[in-house]
């Protein structure tokens, strides 16, 4: 042994010098800067992610109100094409939705039933719903 290093190599040609303790202290520094600024990203990302989670609830409600809308103006075509009473039409109306408005119109052997309202998404952009429903005059 020569030098008291092993096999006669020298520090350096192994990469033990002092510049690759300098070269691991530089990688930790950027280790840090990278996690701050992943942090970033997720400060800015966040905002983002939420407000696209609350507008596909938003819609989601939306498009339950209009199936459960559709579904009363089916029933109140129903009611009128049977001779019975536009109050019954009115109340199944009311009941699936008590902020629409609701129509009626007659042609040949229809009676059709047109209800309408106003779904909020995100509390403030207003989607306008509006369900038709018709069925045969006289309850054929």
């Amino acid at each position: 042994m020569t030098g008291g290093y092993a096999l006669g190599r020298d520090p350096a040609s192994l990469g033990w010098s002092g510049l690759g303790r300098k070269r691991g202290r530089q990688r930790g520094r950027e280790r840090g800067r990278q996690r701050g600024s992943a942090t970033a990203e997720l400060a800015v990302a966040l905002p983002v992610v939420v407000l696209t989670l609350l507008l596909g609830v938003g819609v989601l409600g939306a498009g339950l109100r209009m199936v459960s809308l559709q579904d009363a103006v089916a029933d109140a075509a129903r009611i009128l094409g049977r001779g019975d009473g536009g109050g019954d039409a009115g109340a199944v109306v009311a009941r699936a939705d008590p902020a629409a408005g609701f129509a009626v119109s007659r042609s040949d052997d229809l009676v059709c039933v047109t209800a309408s309202a106003e779904a909020r998404i995100l509390g403030g952009l207003a989607v306008p719903i509006r369900a038709i429903g018709c069925a045969l005059e006289g309850g054929r």
